[in-house]
């Protein structure tokens, strides 16, 4: 059983995580914080030590969510290249997955934090290193039951893939055309039956 200020701590990060990640470090005002929360800024402060400990548990929050998903995806049964194409799935319905949180977290807070805020630029580059370390996992698995043929490493493979993944997402978001994100997963489908196949 969580106690009323665990409770608090959980409500503000569930509330400010999405404001955080569609307005930024910079962009992101105390009032909007404590609109949003219904806080004022003396409780917001209670919780945390300052905005920059707040931005970073909000960025974390979102990223435990997204990593979350990964897993289940990544965890379904079936081969190692059915775990792919179960990924490739996920994220074809991204840009709706991401809506509640504000958009991508790697997009939206990497670029944002880049030069303004050291903490949350370090965690985004963890949470990309995550992803891309699930996926060679599974690449790995498939290479070594002989499944999968992969002409570079397993590792080499998933930072191309989530490299091209990312970019889709990049566009589809600046543009506002999902297109991006579509087109781009469809040409991925049929990379992996290509590349992977053994």
């Amino acid at each position: 059983m969580s106690t009323k200020a665990e409770r608090t701590t959980a409500y503000i990060i569930e509330t400010v995580a999405p404001v955080f990640n569609k307005h930024g470090y910079i962009g992101t005002s105390m009032s909007d914080l404590t609109d949003a929360t219904g806080l004022t800024k003396g409780a917001l402060y209670g919780n945390f030590e300052n905005k920059e400990a707040l931005a970073l548990s909000a960025f974390e929050h979102n990223s435990r969510h997204l990593l979350h998903a990964i897993d289940e995806t990544l965890h379904t049964g079936g081969t190692a290249l059915d775990k792919i194409f179960d990924l490739l799935a996920f994220y074809k319905g991204y840009d709706t997955f991401t809506q509640s949180m504000g958009g991508c977290p790697i997009l939206n807070v990497g670029v944002d934090a880049q030069h303004n805020n050291v903490l949350l630029a370090a965690a985004v580059k963890e949470t990309i290193k995550e992803i891309e370390g699930k996926i060679a996992l599974v690449l790995e698995t498939g290479v070594s039951t002989g499944e999968l043929k992969i002409a570079v490493t397993p590792l080499q493979f998933s930072k191309q893939l989530f490299t091209m993944i990312q970019g889709a997402i990049t566009m589809a978001t600046i543009t506002m055309d999902r297109k991006y994100l579509l087109n781009t997963i469809v040409y991925l489908e049929m990379l992996v039956k290509r590349e992977l196949k053994n």
